[in-house]
């Protein structure tokens, strides 16, 4: 099975004058297609940055990033964006909706972004937010969802494009224990149907020893959780 996602010796460092920040250092990753995998850590080891240098978001200081074989961080701005949309999805632990869009439109955007005609969008929007159980919640506005509702919109939204794989950032810190079991159940039935990766960045032990495989993001590098 080939790689969804490669680090190399990934390293990130932030600089205040001549005073040095490393965050990541060495930071050695393979993720193969299809696998759900957990990162976990505590508060300010790097997981957010991690997450922004897979999500081609941000750069390493060095080191490389490869996704589906290609050395992200060798294109140019306009090459990453495109690349992004179409090879990358993202879940945050805040949903980040659009509010004066409705589920379906939120759904739609990022294939509108890269250019699919608005009834191809929002066609393929519709079949998403069926496949997550929100074919009944299509024209409601985000302030018309619940929590968990929101975040299956959410979910929707980074799995429109049909993404190799799916960074998340706490998916279900935000939600109370029945709803984040649903949302875990959820991911992992996309994860087999859609045969997309997941890296899933969580605090939550619980979630993590669900996953496939957990790793810990310890001193810029990540470890097996004993």
């Amino acid at each position: 099975m080939n790689n969804s996602l490669l680090c190399k010796s990934v390293t990130k460092s932030y600089f205040n004058g001549k005073h040095e920040t490393k965050v990541l250092n060495g930071l050695e990753l393979s993720v193969q297609g299809g696998e759900l995998l957990a990162i976990v850590g505590s508060s300010g080891c790097g997981k957010s940055t991690f997450l922004h240098i897979a999500g081609v978001l941000d750069t390493p200081t060095s080191g490389e990033v490869i996704i589906n074989g290609v050395d992200v961080h060798g294109l140019s701005d306009n090459e990453r964006a495109k690349f992004r949309n179409k090879h990358i999805g993202f879940i945050y632990q805040f949903h980040h909706l659009m509010m004066e869009f409705s589920a379906v439109e939120n759904v739609a955007m990022p294939l509108l972004i890269r250019g699919d005609s608005p009834k191809s969008a929002l066609a393929n929007a519709e079949n998403m937010l069926e496949k997550v159980g929100l074919s009944h919640r299509l024209k409601h506005l985000p302030s018309e969802l619940s929590g968990g509702e929101r975040q299956r919109v959410a979910i929707a939204r980074a799995l429109v494009t049909k993404p190799s794989i799916v960074l998340a950032d706490e998916p279900t810190g935000n939600l109370d224990f029945d709803t984040a079991e649903q949302i875990y159940q959820l991911l992992r039935e996309l994860n087999q149907t859609e045969k997309t990766s997941f890296v899933i960045v969580t605090h939550d032990l619980v979630l993590a020893k669900k996953m496939d495989r957990q790793l810990k993001l310890d001193h810029g590098q990540l470890k097996a959780m004993v």
